[in-house]
């Protein structure tokens, strides 16, 4: 008996055993069984019904995600659209999860039902082109045939949906409108199967809009939690519970949206909660109010509004937003000053259901800080079309109160009185078209006593004084004196095309003059943080939005510890650029002429310059101008002026001073009334050591004219002749920025200079001999650096060879002299016939006998003043 008990629980166990194998191996089989069948399934549908094409990278069935349900994960899903949005994504995600009961995947002849749907990590992207035409009409259109005979391949019975970090974008091209809704996070849950159900939604998100070209809200962060009755067979959304948020604010809503034909039929109105002010505050977003917690408001704020009517292809629902505020006050609890009296009449209204009837009215807009009060009104109408805007401002506001009312941070404390009495009236086509004279200005605005410290300037910038006046179609700047570090600045003149500037992101243009008595550029280059930790390198971006004409005239401009008197000039700022024409100054003792420009446009700051030198004092502009002490490095030994010409291009460093290594161009120099200090450089002491006829300091240098060419940091020198006594001398070769030189000096040295041996020599030759070898040529060079310099010369040599030419002259004239000497003895012999036969010599032994005479006197022992060899 109980070895049958035994042997039954062992048959169980073996059961349970191979049933929870078969499960599990059946669990684990069904993803790769029916993973392509779900997946052909999915996308055959897709694209038969859809006039786009749906894409995808990989795909995953798992059954342990979501059990008891499985859940396809299709990854890098797009979906393409054809013509004629060809090549635009109207829908990608990172992942789309499909979700559905285990039993579904085991149905042959029925349709597939969908429970939940999620995506993740993608977006929705809306278009409609010029021709009104939107991207998203993809359904292709089935014919009655079609319909009743193709069957479904898939139901969505879905109760639930969820969007992870999606983006919506809607671009309307044909009326330049632009929604965004980004980072949304949305879940919904209802039970769609049913005709009338409850969606329970919660979506937060990002919102941004723009009307026409023009930005009404930038990133502005929402939240709904809605719960809301759906009605299908009548297409009907109605808003039951629900709180929504824009930024802080917290708003309401009731009312309906239905789906009418193609059109939408809108009847929804929305409101805030509450009345109190701390509402306006909280319209902000958080990031500029700070924290509300402790705030204290008086008086009301007021956000109400509806949107009633058809949304369609030419008409819009009839709508009115209202602001309203009266005598209102807030005070941050951690400042000590409160803003009062604040007064604020605002609506946004259509009244006709044309969207070109859209108008704005902010009929007040008043609030006291202290004692000074400010006032504001305005107007815009046609916003969808062409705005026509009337602005007007009328107040004082102490700056320094700014950061003692609203926590706003300044690095430093801003100070100054601004006081405006201005008007404005203009058109936005006028604008764009800079058709100036249908810009109605009037009015001033002024700010005295102005102070602003911060990282973006290197010393705190102070403005005295400074006034606009807004007239027809030009805003004057009659006054600005300014002062920052060391430089004083005063500016009069036009800006032509402010509202460009400000309403259309044109350049700002205008023409002005500016003078000073001082202006040091170190205290407009600005050190950034990072770079003060580690080295104090500076920077100077030229603003891109700048078109400006300015004539200047400065006493003196100080320029990497130089200093320029009597500047004067024009420069002309566009495109990132300064343009610098006949720009002179005084400086060095004569005069100095600029034309070229400096621009910050590429990575690097570049510059191209024309400089003209009249008459300038070599010893101080060449030590202290580092680009010009590097092309002409022998110019700090030399005392007198300089006539020179300059083109240069390069990269400047970021002190805004020449980058050497990244300089070409070339110099023209003439020399005026100078004296040579060889003393100052180890090249010319050298020489003077080196070649005993050379005295440096007495070299000729008065209008000597030199030429030179650089770049990758070689300076090419043309020959130049120097004048020196009665000695021809003409220098050549390179030098390098690293202080390298390879330097060629040729000479014609007259023949005195060579010692009183050659000169007794050449004393000995004939006249005609004497003149051919009045000078020799002798080659030098100068080659290491200009601080450790190495001279070799072939002085040695060809003094050598010109004594071996002077002997050879020498041999030649007393041979030819033996010669003739031996002829006259030879002929007078000849004619003697008195003489004994035996005692008379034989001609050829009497010839012997006499050149040997010749000969032994002409090669004897050299006398004492014989010339000496070198």
């Amino acid at each position: 008996m109980e070895k049958s008990k035994k042997s039954t629980k062992k048959r169980i166990v073996k059961w349970v055993a191979s049933f929870l194998i078969i499960t599990l191996l059946a669990i684990i089989s069904i993803p790769i069984l029916f993973k392509d069948k779900i997946v052909e399934l999915v996308a055959t549908t897709a694209n038969n019904n859809m006039n786009a094409t749906l894409t995808y990278s990989d795909s995953d069935l798992s059954i342990f995600s979501n059990f008891p349900s499985v859940s396809l994960d299709l990854k890098n899903v797009a979906v393409v659209n054809k013509a004629p949005f060809l090549g635009d994504t109207l829908y990608s995600a990172e992942h789309l999860y499909l979700s559905m009961g285990i039993l579904e995947l085991f149905k042959k002849d029925e349709p597939i039902k969908i429970n939940s749907i999620t995506s993740e990590n993608g977006f929705v992207n809306i278009i409609i082109n010029e021709n009104n035409i939107g991207n998203y009409d993809i359904a292709i259109k089935d014919s009655t045939e079609t319909k009743t005979t193709e069957k479904s391949t898939f139901s969505f019975d879905i109760n639930s949906y969820e969007l992870k970090n999606m983006a919506f974008k809607y671009d309307d091209k044909s009326t330049n409108n632009r929604v965004l809704l980004d980072s949304i996070y949305h879940t919904g849950n209802g039970n769609f199967a049913k005709d009338i159900f409850n969606l329970d939604t919660e979506t937060t998100g990002n919102f941004s809009l723009t009307v026409n070209n023009v930005n009404f809200l930038n990133n502005v962060k929402v939240r709904l939690d809605a719960l809301l009755a759906i009605d299908l067979n009548n297409s009907k959304y109605t808003f039951k519970e629900n709180k929504g948020f824009i930024n802080q604010l917290p708003l309401e809503f009731e009312g309906f949206i239905q789906l009418v034909d193609e059109n939408q039929l809108y009847d929804l109105q929305f409101k805030t909660p509450t009345s109190s002010f701390k509402n306006a505050i909280a319209l902000f977003p958080k990031e500029m109010t700070g924290n509300l917690d402790g705030i204290k408001t008086e008086g009301n704020f007021d956000l109400n509004g509806f949107l009633k009517g058809t949304l369609s292809e030419t008409t819009i629902p009839k709508f009115t937003i209202s602001i309203l505020s009266k005598d209102a006050m807030f005070q941050y609890s951690e400042l000590p000053k409160a803003v009062r009296n604040i007064s604020l009449d605002a609506k946004i209204i259509n009244e006709t259901g044309n969207v070109n009837d859209t108008y704005l009215s902010a009929d007040k807009l008043s609030f006291k800080i202290d004692e000074d009060v400010f006032n504001a009104n305005a107007r815009v109408f046609k916003i969808n079309t062409n705005p026509e805007i009337a602005l007007k401002a009328d107040g004082v506001i102490n700056l320094a109160n700014i950061s003692k009312v609203y926590p706003v941070t300044f690095e430093k404390q801003l100070e100054g009185i601004l006081t405006a009495n201005v008007a404005a009236n203009f058109d936005m086509n006028s604008v764009k078209k800079q058709q100036y004279q249908n810009i109605k200005n009037s009015g001033k605005l002024s700010v005295r006593d102005f102070k602003y410290d911060g990282t973006d300037v290197a010393n705190p910038f102070y403005i005295n004084k400074t006034a606009l006046n807004f007239n027809t179609n030009t805003i004057e700047l009659t006054e600005f004196d300014a002062k920052t570090g060391s430089s004083d600045l005063n500016l009069q003149g036009n800006l032509n095309n402010f509202y460009g500037f400000l309403f259309d992101n044109k350049l700002l243009k205008g023409n002005f003059s500016l003078s000073s008595n001082t202006l040091k550029v170190d205290d407009f280059l600005t050190k950034s943080t990072e770079e003060q930790k580690t080295e104090n390198t500076t920077q100077l971006k030229i603003p891109s939005f700048l078109d400006i004409n300015l004539n200047a005239k400065a006493n003196q401009v100080i320029y990497d510890n130089i200093t320029l008197k009597n500047v004067s000039g024009n420069l002309a700022i566009k495109d990132e650029t300064v343009t610098l024409n006949n720009i002179n100054s005084s400086v060095f003792g004569g005069n100095i002429g600029f034309t070229g420009n400096v621009s910050t446009k590429g990575e690097k700051p570049s510059f191209s310059m024309d400089l003209n030198l009249k008459e300038l004092n070599i010893s101080d502009s060449f030590s202290n101008l580092e680009m010009l002490k590097s092309i002409a490095p022998i110019a700090k030994t030399i005392e007198g002026k300089i006539n020179s010409t300059v083109n240069v291009s390069g990269f400047l460093n970021e002190s805004m001073t020449p980058n050497l290594q990244s300089i070409t161009g070339k110099l023209f120099g003439e020399l005026l009334n100078t004296k040579l200090k060889s003393g100052n450089s180890k090249a010319l002491s050298l020489l003077d050591n080196k070649l005993s006829f050379l005295d440096a300091d007495k070299l000729n240098l008065d209008n000597l004219k030199g030429y030179f060419s650089f770049e990758n940091g070689i300076v090419e020198v043309k020959p130049i002749p120097i004048n020196y006594k009665d000695i021809g001398i003409t220098v050549g070769g390179s030098h390098g920025f690293d202080n390298s030189m390879n330097y060629d000096i040729n000479i014609n040295l007259p023949v005195k200079y060579l010692g009183e041996d050659v000169v007794k020599a050449i004393q000995k030759l004939t006249p005609k001999d004497a003149e051919d070898i009045k000078t020799i040529p002798v080659k030098a060079s100068l080659m290491g650096s200009f601080s450790s310099p190495n001279f070799s010369s072939n002085l040695s040599e060809a003094t050598s060879n010109l004594m071996k030419t002077i002997v050879e002259k020498q041999k030649q004239n007393l041979t030819n002299q033996g010669k003739d000497k031996l002829k006259d003895l030879l002929g007078l012999d000849a004619k003697k016939d008195s003489v004994k036969k035996d005692s008379v010599q034989k001609p050829k032994d009497l010839v012997k006998d006499k050149a040997k005479d010749v000969l032994k006197g002409l090669f004897g022992k050299k006398k004492k003043d014989t010339v000496k060899s070198n």
